[in-house]
């Protein structure tokens, strides 16, 4: 540790100290971005798959489905109306 303060660092070594940690920096960037657009498309091939999927279901099953969305309906308004009009 004391050998760092015995010799004073040149302009060279500094410069290349700079270089060395903007790669560094400039990879961990790309890094990240190329895991976020991965994480991305899968997020919207799961979306997909997910949406094929609904729509399978839906029409093997189509009464049962309006079934569904109607309770969801019924739960959603009054739901609603309970928190637009609260109770006196």
């Amino acid at each position: 540790m004391t050998e760092m303060f015995e010799k004073p660092a040149t302009v060279d070594e500094v410069l290349r100290e700079v270089s060395h940690i903007k790669s560094v920096v400039t990879d961990a960037v790309e890094d990240g971005f190329r895991s976020a657009l991965r994480a991305a498309k899968q997020g919207r091939e799961f979306a997909e798959d997910t949406i094929h999927d609904a729509r399978h279901v839906i029409k093997r099953n189509p009464l049962q489905a309006a079934g569904i969305i109607f309770a969801a309906g019924v739960v959603i308004g009054s739901l609603v109306t309970l928190i637009c009009y609260p109770r006196d």
